[in-house]
């Protein structure tokens, strides 16, 4: 039989999986929990108090500034490498 979780220690598992960016995964492995457990309580928690509306916000707009970050850093890459090769062509 498995080991028995508080309800506290499931709402801040559920938390974090929100609103940390971590993946399901990375959470699940922290908390030393398996991906169906974290999954069965994220459906159970969600759409309770575990997490406000404002948190759940902030969570999603630092997802978009990772993701915009994450293009920005390819095209500032992109054009390193671009400059590097038109610097290196002869006249």
């Amino acid at each position: 039989m498995g080991l028995k979780r508080t309800d506290e220690f499931r709402k801040d598992a559920v938390r974090i999986t929100l609103t940390s960016g971590l993946t399901r995964k990375q959470v699940a492995d922290d908390r030393g929990v398996g991906m169906s457990t974290l999954n069965k309580w994220i459906t159970a928690h969600r759409d309770g108090d575990v997490v406000s509306k404002e948190d759940l916000d902030l969570a999603k707009e630092n997802d978009r500034l990772r993701r915009e970050n994450r293009i920005l850093k390819e095209e500032r890459d992109n054009l390193k490498k671009a400059t590097a090769f038109f610097a290196s062509q002869k006249p």
